[in-house]
């Protein structure tokens, strides 16, 4: 089964407590403090796996946490570190937050592995307190505590090339000439029913990789049939070939199959308009002369060059105008900008809550009915949390209950309609 999503839960280690204990032993001089360093919580690693290309594992088990550090003991003894947690994903994986939907980490290309929770770090015994004051320190650090997140798998092809067009124009028979891919080849729509990837090889180190998106159609971008699934596996893509039934075998207008589809495209994602886009009119072998000239000459008259577009007459079928199509696509792609297409972080693990930060909920000195809460804690889940989504909101309120920040304004006389300050943000209070 190929799947492409996936919602799971990640925890690192605890870090170990530190321990506390005393050398007595006779006829040893130099006795004392004696509790050892609890070890380092387990970290939760990704790592790129080039073997895989689904996250079907990741449907079936979807918890994972990395080993807790051990406690110090005594006679000095430092406790182990927990065990690591190492997630292997398909190249193309990103990673968000599941409650933001914010990007946190690609892993397109990277070649390392990447920690993506860090362990909690192991506390300090009670040796490490000793001073010339304090000789016999009664107390160890606690270890920091794990850290935990749900976050949202999905896999994005990597390609240099998309295929797109409306189902049954031949997509996949077009695929399985040019590449070694052998997608289903039915004749009935949405026969394709997953992104295939293949890759063109015109030899001498010429050549690229291309991907099948199927299912796109009209109203693709707001669900309407298997669209809005995988429209994401075109994001990566550098150039688009466009598939059109030139023939209208169907009843279909080639013209409006076009327009229709890159409004869809346009919709889910605006950057993609501006990617270069070959026309492919397929099925050209179905035409007599008179029908062939015809339907070339409408199809460059609406979509010109001058505006970045190149029509191409081929037969998937037969292999006519494959070979000029495929050495064009080609000159495309080595065109276009080396710059890897990879999503940028858009939340920063390192700004969630610290509960060793400080804030304050004060009563404003100024205006009557307001009150402020503010500090680096308050600063940091602000900027971590998007309050424009309803999860995110309902996030945020759960944080300023859970520590105690809704139940400090009404003990400061926050009444229903009073006006809440934190940094930015102004908000009317209600309980």
């Amino acid at each position: 089964m190929f799947a492409d999503r996936a919602r799971i839960y990640v925890r690192s280690g605890k870090g170990g407590d530190g321990h506390v204990s005393f050398r007595r032993e006779k006829y040893v001089p130099n006795g004392g403090p004696d509790g050892g360093d609890g070890g380092n919580g387990g970290d939760v690693i990704f790592v790129v796996d080039e073997g895989m290309n689904t996250l079907t594992n990741y449907r079936h088990v979807t918890k994972y946490r990395a080993g807790d550090g051990e406690e110090g003991g005594k006679k000095n003894c430092h406790g182990s570190n927990g065990a690591d947690i190492v997630l292997k994903v398909p190249p193309g994986t990103v990673v968000k937050d599941s409650e933001t939907g914010k990007v946190i980490l690609d892993m397109a290309y990277k070649k390392e592995p990447v920690v993506f929770l860090k362990g909690g770090h192991g506390g300090r015994g009670n040796r490490t307190y000793v001073t010339s004051t304090m000789q016999a320190p009664k107390y160890a650090q606690p270890g920091q505590p794990a850290k935990e997140l749900t976050v949202d798998l999905e896999l994005k092809c990597i390609a240099d090339v998309g295929l797109v067009g409306y189902p049954s124009v031949g997509k996949s028979t077009f695929l399985a000439r040019v590449t070694n891919a052998r997608p289903k080849i039915a004749a009935y729509h949405f026969t394709t029913l997953v992104p295939n990837l293949g890759v063109v090889d015109l030899g001498d180190k010429n050549g690229f990789v291309i991907a099948d998106i199927p299912g796109i159609i009209e109203g693709a971008s707001e669900g309407t049939g298997l669209g809005l699934q995988f429209l994401r596996h075109i994001e990566r893509t550098k150039v688009i070939i466009h598939i059109v039934d030139a023939a209208s075998v169907d009843g279909r207008d080639p013209i409006n199959d076009i327009h229709v589809i890159n409004e869809e495209l346009k919709k889910y994602n605006k950057d993609i308009e501006n990617r270069p886009q070959v026309i492919a009119a397929n099925k050209v072998d179905l035409l007599d002369d008179i029908g062939y000239e015809t339907v070339i000459e409408m199809l460059k008259e609406e979509f010109p060059e001058d505006q970045g577009y190149k029509i191409f007459p081929i037969s998937a079928v037969s292999g006519k105008g494959i070979n000029e199509l495929l050495w064009y696509v080609n000159d495309l792609v080595k065109a276009s900008p080396r710059e890897i297409i990879e999503f940028e972080p858009e939340i920063d693990l390192s700004m969630q809550d610290d509960p060793e930060l400080p804030f304050e909920v004060r009563k404003s000195d100024e205006e009557e009915g307001v009150y402020i809460v503010e500090g680096p804690r308050i600063e940091k889940m602000l900027g971590y949390t998007n309050l424009e989504s309803e999860k995110g909101f309902d996030f945020f309120q759960k944080f300023l209950r859970d520590n105690g920040i809704l139940t400090q304004l009404e003990a400061l006389g926050c009444i229903d309609g009073d006006t809440v300050r934190m940094y930015f943000l102004e908000f009317d209070y209600y309980k």
